[in-house]
């Protein structure tokens, strides 16, 4: 049966695991009670209590006291009970103590279950309440497999598995087992393995936390980042602006000799970074959205949040970008939808705004206006 060195053992891990005692009794009595069950009946009404400070283990069977006996496993006739206590009446419960002398194997085998149970439990809580303060930040990793294009890294310092998808990797990087790489961490979720821990170098998080690292006035907030539009590997454009009149949110983020935005961009493998100078405006947020494009006027339809911009004929070509990149970044980053026109082109044509479609930017690009906006 279960002696003095189990329950000190288990006075031990309590102590060396920081569990709960009274939760871990509960526990082990419930696992106690089903296991008498399954060897005595499943009807039987009975109950095992531990007592940690005598070092003991009672089984109690419940009986409802009546006249007639219709179920032995839970009724005791009046005749029986009055002949345990004499006070007993009908309708009343009788506790009795059963004995647990064939019960010492099947105890000792379900309480060592529900330690190992526990400990188990404990740890996934334990771990998914370490990594769940990191969500949302960027950590170092190390590789530990690529399996059909997903990565597998490990968080350094821990045993903990994060999970890097081939659409949160950055396009053309590659990655080699023992590799040391920055991560932002995306998404955490718990499941019966344990943390599952999302992380990624595509989502524009990492961006982010590459400048609140980098950039010290970010970090205090003097410096806040309103809004990042990402092609991840190519191109980012991210708007800026600054709390107090005596910082310039544009030199503070270039750093001395561009030292800052050079490091930043080294992170993310020569990924190019279009600093932009938030506005309340949206006619100057729109036309700085746009850089390095010289934009010479912008008209907007606030109803369809749709603007049209002009830009000399030579730069029609830069404010557009490779494959509508620079535009297309441009109306993700300030929310807008842009119509570029060269001046010419305006120039020959009734300037009037043109009947927009609303077009509907995607779910992620709202998500991230949503995280970066204040």
């Amino acid at each position: 049966m279960i002696n003095k060195d189990f329950f000190q053992a288990l006075a031990d891990l309590e102590q060396e695991k920081n569990i709960n005692p009274d939760q871990f009794i509960a526990s082990l009595e419930t696992a106690l009670t089903s296991a008498y069950k399954k060897v005595y009946g499943e009807a039987k009404s009975a109950s095992v209590k531990l007592n940690p400070e005598k070092a003991t283990i009672k089984i109690y069977s419940y009986k409802t006291v009546v006249e007639e006996v219709e179920d032995a496993d839970k009724q005791i006739s009046l005749e029986d009970a009055k002949a345990i206590k004499k006070s007993y009446a009908v309708g009343d419960t009788v506790a009795q103590e059963e004995s647990t002398k064939d019960f010492g194997r099947i105890a000792a085998q379900t309480a060592k279950q529900v330690v190992m149970q526990k400990l188990k439990e404990l740890e996934r809580e334990q771990a998914l309440s370490e990594i769940s303060e990191r969500e949302d930040e960027l950590i170092t990793t190390i590789v530990k497999r690529v399996e059909n294009g997903t990565v597998y890294v490990q968080l350094a310092g821990s045993n903990m598995e994060g999970v890097m998808l081939e659409n949160d990797q950055i396009p053309g990087e590659r990655y080699v087992t023992g590799q040391r790489i920055k991560v932002y961490v995306k998404k955490i979720k718990d499941s019966y393995k344990g943390p599952q821990i999302q992380v990624s170098r595509a989502n524009n998080g990492f961006v982010k936390k590459l400048f609140e690292i980098e950039v010290p006035e970010i970090a205090s907030g003097d410096v806040q980042i309103k809004s990042i539009a990402r092609d991840a590997g190519n191109r980012s454009k991210v708007a800026i602006l600054s709390t107090k009149p005596h910082i310039d949110a544009l030199g503070a983020c270039v750093g001395n000799r561009g030292v800052r935005i050079n490091t930043i961009m080294g992170e993310l493998n020569g990924e190019k970074i279009d600093l932009v100078q938030y506005s309340d405006d949206p006619l100057e947020y729109i036309a700085k959205a746009l850089a390095p494009a010289e934009v010479i006027s912008v008209e907007i339809n606030e109803s369809l949040k749709a603007s049209q911009v002009i830009v000399p004929d030579d730069k029609l070509s830069l404010a557009i970008g490779k494959q509508g990149q620079n535009v297309r970044l441009a109306a993700r980053l300030t929310g807008w939808k842009i119509d570029v026109k060269s001046q010419s082109k305006a120039q020959n044509a009734e300037l009037e705004m043109p009947e927009y479609e609303i077009t509907e930017l995607d779910d992620d690009t709202f998500a991230d206006l949503e995280d970066l906006t204040d």
